[in-house]
């Protein structure tokens, strides 16, 4: 542990950064579980809400810094792949 305060309270809220990030991931992950069960069950409106808020999702993670943009484009653009499968398929 670190004996000067700064470096304490970096410490604190490094952890603090570190769990919403985890938070923000985490919920990506099951916004994209929901989305590809929305699409193998051919529900087209559930999978259209779920992909919204997974955009949403990932929008808000690339500002605050948890996600890369690179990163969230990638995700955003497999998304939608995934959500016009189903329109496609139709």
């Amino acid at each position: 542990m670190a004996n000067i305060d700064s470096q304490k309270k970096r410490i604190l809220r490094a952890e603090r950064e570190r769990l919403e990030n985890r938070r923000y991931t985490s919920t990506i992950r099951t916004y994209f579980r929901r989305l590809q069960a929305a699409v193998e069950s051919g529900d087209t409106e559930t999978a259209d809400t779920e992909h919204l808020q997974l955009v949403r999702t990932i929008d808000k993670a690339v500002k605050r810094g948890a996600l890369h943009r690179n990163a969230g484009a990638r995700k955003k653009s497999r998304a939608a792949k995934l959500r016009a499968g189903t329109t496609a398929g139709e």
